[in-house]
């Protein structure tokens, strides 16, 4: 499993952009440009790790038209997509790597990859950081549970943004806002799942918190989910396998 916006540093339109600060990737300061407004084209630069562009690739398998799942994909092919999409009962991966079960994922990495076991384990450790063990969506309520206790509201859509990377590959955050529910519930939601039209997750990465467009920033933290059904071992399996 990759970061699925490592690098991410500017939002783009046709304002004029303000620069409002940096911030490290992997050590590396960027500079952060944004302007207001939503269904904004963003780009995005990254100097040592296209983890986006791996992510697509491992994932491609099964999704159908690969270029896609890629990253690769015009504007017109995105497509607005409904809670139910994400629809279940999910579980956070974070718990397996502080435990150790997802050492094996991380051997696989620095195998093939270009860094050590341990940076990749430093690496996930603020990539899947969450308290949030579960989730649970159901027609337009979602629960999240900490420590088991649930916090419940109602969501509604709230359009997309396209994201777009250094390497030329693209990615699509869906958003949904609060509308009524527990005053400590997220206002917002963004999902990102590798894909760019109406299709059932099979995981995904959530970023939630009450600043629409502070979120698309977020490039270090994006807590990864699977359904509850799956053990642990089948995890580590599908995540070695792609």
């Amino acid at each position: 499993m990759s970061d699925p916006n490592a690098g991410l540093i500017r939002r783009i339109s046709t304002e004029t952009l303000d620069e409002t600060g940096t911030v490290e990737v992997d050590g590396t300061p960027y500079n952060i440009v944004v302007t207001g407004g939503s269904g904004i084209v963003h780009g995005a630069e990254s100097e040592d790790h296209d983890h986006e562009h791996s992510h697509e690739h491992e994932h491609s398998h099964d999704h159908g038209d690969d270029q896609i799942y890629q990253g690769y994909f015009e504007d017109d092919q995105v497509e607005a997509r409904a809670l139910s999409d994400w629809a279940g009962d999910w579980q956070s991966v974070f718990p397996y790597l502080e435990d150790g079960t997802l050492d094996p994922v991380m051997e696989h990495k620095a195998k093939h990859g270009d860094m050590s076991v341990d940076e990749y384990k430093d690496y996930y450790e603020i990539g899947y950081r969450t308290d949030i063990e579960r989730i649970v969506i159901e027609g337009d309520t979602v629960t999240f549970y900490e420590n088991g206790k649930p916090l419940e509201a109602r969501y509604a859509r709230d359009d997309y943004e396209i994201l777009t990377y250094e390497a030329g590959n693209r990615g699509v955050r869906f958003i949904f806002e609060k509308v009524e529910g527990d005053d400590d519930a997220p206002q917002y939601i963004q999902f990102s799942d590798h894909r760019v039209a109406p299709a059932a997750a099979d995981h995904y990465h959530l970023y939630w918190g009450e600043d629409r467009a502070a979120l698309l920033e977020e490039v270090t933290n994006w807590p990864t989910y699977y359904p509850a059904s799956l053990s642990a071992d089948e995890i580590v399996h599908d995540m070695i396998a792609h």
